[in-house]
This record gives structure tokens, C-alpha cells and sequence, in this order.
């Protein structure tokens, strides 16, 4: 008996029926498959602008300045930090979305910020954030 040869040819027919079988399969199940629309923004419907801030300012001594950016520069006026949440509650009553920014002096602990900040969230002021200025490079 002889020795078989190795056969140098792949054999592709079955390959070939397993491609015929997935496009079938494939034929048939994509028009059951539902589409998602996405609804995307139009140009015409801005939202509202943001809201201009308070900006709580602590300075090296402990004082506390209240400014509200929304009215302009000049309306900065001291308040003590017992009647510091009050006072960003009260202006805070036509828009109480409006963020809050929270400014140290240089030479202010960083502990004070954190008991300013500790604060009005005790006093459930929403969207306080940190305000930081660039170092000039």
C-alpha cells in the first residue's frame, strides 16, 4: 500500500456555505431591526445664558466681601460669616441655579475656604465652586 500525499489546496466549499448561510441570516433579520432616531439641538433653540455668580472673596484678616457679579462691579458689600448664607440665600431667591465662587487671598489658610465652603453647603446652597486665578508665565 502506498503512502498518502499531503494535499497542498484548502478546501473552501465549506467555508463558502457557512458565508452564504450568515448572509441569509443577515438578509433576513436586518429590515426587523428598528432604527433610533437622535434628536439633535437646533441653532434657533439657545438655551438661557448662564447665570453671572456670587463671589464670596475672604481676605488675609477673615473678612468676607459678598459681590454679585450679576449687578455689576460696584455692588460688593462686607458681610460677617454668620450672615454670609443668609445673605447668598436672599439673593439667590430669583434664580437659585446661580453659582457661587469662593476666592482666597494668596496669603488665606486654606482651611478658612474649606469652612466657608462647609458652610453654605450646611446651608443647602447648590453649585459652589472655587474661583482660581492663572499664575502669569
Amino acid at each position: 500500500m502506498r503512502p498518502r500525499r499531503l494535499k497542498n489546496e484548502i478546501n473552501v466549499v465549506p467555508y463558502i456555505d457557512v458565508m452564504l448561510v450568515l448572509l441569509v441570516i443577515f438578509m433576513v433579520t436586518a429590515p426587523m431591526m428598528t432604527t433610533a432616531s437622535i434628536d439633535l439641538p437646533s441653532v434657533g433653540q439657545a438655551a438661557q445664558p448662564p447665570a453671572q455668580p456670587l463671589q464670596v472673596t475672604i481676605r488675609a484678616d477673615g473678612s468676607l466681601t459678598l459681590r454679585d457679579l450679576a449687578r455689576g462691579k460696584g455692588d460688593e458689600r462686607e458681610t460677617s460669616r454668620a450672615d454670609l448664607a443668609q445673605a447668598i440665600l436672599a439673593a439667590q431667591a430669583d434664580n437659585p441655579d446661580q453659582p457661587v465662587l469662593i476666592a482666597g487671598a494668596r496669603d488665606v489658610k486654606y482651611e478658612a475656604v474649606l469652612g466657608v465652603m462647609d458652610e453654605l453647603q450646611h446651608a443647602q446652597v447648590k453649585r459652589i465652586g472655587l474661583l482660581v486665578q492663572p499664575t502669569g508665565k
